[in-house]
């Protein structure tokens, strides 16, 4: 393959991998929510903490850092099911595509 060639095919794998998603939402996840972060919801029962984490770059590629935040939620919320939980909150910004979430049982 001539350069060009090879740099066309680089540039279409970039382009067509910053439109993909990789995190899909498991059953039950759909009903836990996500709030803003701040103070701890009133009357909801605390039931842990979650870790996530995604790819943030690809080798030299920066993801978007609104989809990257969009796969981090979507991980957390995966996890809400197993601690009873229906309500996470950021406990802090993503940083190198991890990010922490505290887990509450609200009783919506």
């Amino acid at each position: 393959m001539r350069p060009a060639h090879v740099l066309g095919l680089a540039a279409a794998l970039v382009l067509g991998v910053s439109g993909c998603t990789w995190v899909h939402m498991a059953p039950g996840a759909s009903a836990v929510r996500v709030i803003p972060a701040g103070a701890a919801p009133a009357g909801c029962e605390v039931r842990g903490e979650v870790a996530v984490s995604v790819k943030g770059k690809l080798g030299f590629y920066e993801r978007n850092p609104l989809r990257v935040r969009e796969e981090l939620e979507t991980l957390a919320r995966n996890e809400g099911p197993g601690l009873q939980a229906d309500t996470l909150q950021p406990l802090d910004e993503p940083h190198d595509g991890e990010q922490r979430f505290a887990a509450y049982r609200c009783g919506r």
